[in-house]
């Protein structure tokens, strides 16, 4: 079963969207997709936030990163600052998400 998204409108894909998609493709009803949509999103937040990596298979893995502390410029006056270390997400893509684009 593939879920296609052709008769959305906006660049952006939202929660809301998904739910709706749920609803129309899949039969849940609303509030069933909204709690599915939501659990889906705490999975992966929850993993990243224990220092894990959430992995989908098929579709790819999340992965928190750590970047150092480094020195920059300030672009206007040419200053030197430093930027401060800070943690990011890294999304991988999987081989079958890779091969179906």
């Amino acid at each position: 079963m593939g879920l296609f998204i052709d008769s959305i409108d906006t660049p952006a894909l939202t929660r809301s969207d998904l739910a709706e998609l749920l609803f129309e493709r899949v039969g849940l009803n609303k509030r069933e997709a909204r709690d599915f949509i939501d659990a889906f999103f705490d999975f992966i937040v929850s993993h990243l936030a224990q220092g894990q990596e959430a992995k989908i298979s098929g579709f790819g893995s999340f992965e928190l990163l750590t970047k150092p502390s480094r020195p920059g410029r300030n672009p206007r006056s040419g200053e030197s600052v430093a930027i401060p270390a800070k943690r990011v997400v890294k999304f991988r893509a999987s081989a079958a998400l890779k091969n179906r684009l």
